[in-house]
């Protein structure tokens, strides 16, 4: 039995192995994409500075798999991709993008770190919530384009909205269970409220690379909650989730780098 249990455990580690090298391979194959419309130096320029990013969450990765207790140096380590991801972003669109992408890359990273402790867990998702109310504000900033809804888009408005309801009211039953279900219920209901907001803001800009971090992390929030409110935890579904999140955060960064440049992601859409 002893030996069918380590086996067990080797063989989870190496799917997690697995795991995080198919997701950096996937976010390399992402980023040189992205950079086709740029010109060659320029390329290069934004693949470079995105390598701390890489660098730092593989960091995190390597040391998930040591099963380590909540400490400060494993939510120091957690919260540094995102924190260099906004450096990054500084470093290219400048002060402008504090109240907006970089904001909500801090608090952002504020939240990482209050998750690695479970008792933290409120403070975590209120950071998380100041997130995406930064990053909905710069979607309706001039930096993005403008553009008329189409029935397209309000279709998928109705969509995410139906998506977020639906999620909460199967999270409801779960949350009364809770011990602190006074404050946990209208808690968890304005922060789905705010990421679909932020969803559907995200669609509105009609920046392929900006809906799809926001979709990302859509997908992450909800492996999370399911980890943290219905199934037990197991190390695969943090994999899971930081997965997602990490890459829903590299694809909104990237995104705002590039919203000058790329204004025709969605050129090909139908209006009507």
């Amino acid at each position: 039995m002893e030996k069918m249990d380590i086996l067990e455990t080797d063989a989870d580690r190496q799917q997690r192995r697995n795991m995080v090298i198919s997701y950096f391979q996937k976010e390399v194959r992402i980023i040189l994409y992205l950079c086709h419309s740029f010109s060659l130096f320029q390329s290069c320029a934004v693949l470079l500075s995105f390598s701390p990013f890489f660098l730092a969450s593989a960091a995190y990765f390597y040391l998930s798999t040591f099963d380590l207790p909540p400490s400060i140096i494993l939510a120091g380590v957690k919260s540094a991709p995102t924190l260099l991801l906004a450096v990054t972003v500084l470093g290219w669109n400048g002060c402008q993008s504090v109240p907006g992408v970089v904001g909500g890359l801090v608090f952002s990273a504020l939240g990482d770190f209050c998750l690695v402790w479970p008792q933290f867990f409120l403070y975590g998702m209120a950071a998380f919530a100041m997130a995406h109310l930064l990053y909905s504000l710069t979607f309706l900033s001039s930096r993005y384009e403008k553009h008329s809804s189409s029935s397209c888009m309000y279709n998928i408005y109705k969509v995410l909205l139906a998506i977020g309801l639906s999620f909460f009211m199967y999270l409801y039953p779960f949350l009364q269970k809770k011990p602190n279900s006074k404050v946990l219920v209208p808690a968890v209901g304005v922060y789905v409220a705010l990421i679909t907001m932020m969803g559907i803001l995200a669609v509105r800009t009609r920046h392929l690379i900006t809906l799809l971090g926001s979709l990302f992390f859509i997908v992450s929030d909800m492996c999370l909650s399911l980890r943290q409110f219905i199934i037990p935890p197991v190390k695969l579904s943090e994999t899971v989730v930081m997965l997602t999140y990490y890459l829903a955060q590299l694809l909104i960064s990237v995104g705002d780098v590039m919203a000058v440049e790329n204004k025709n992601d969605f050129a090909k859409w139908k209006t009507s």
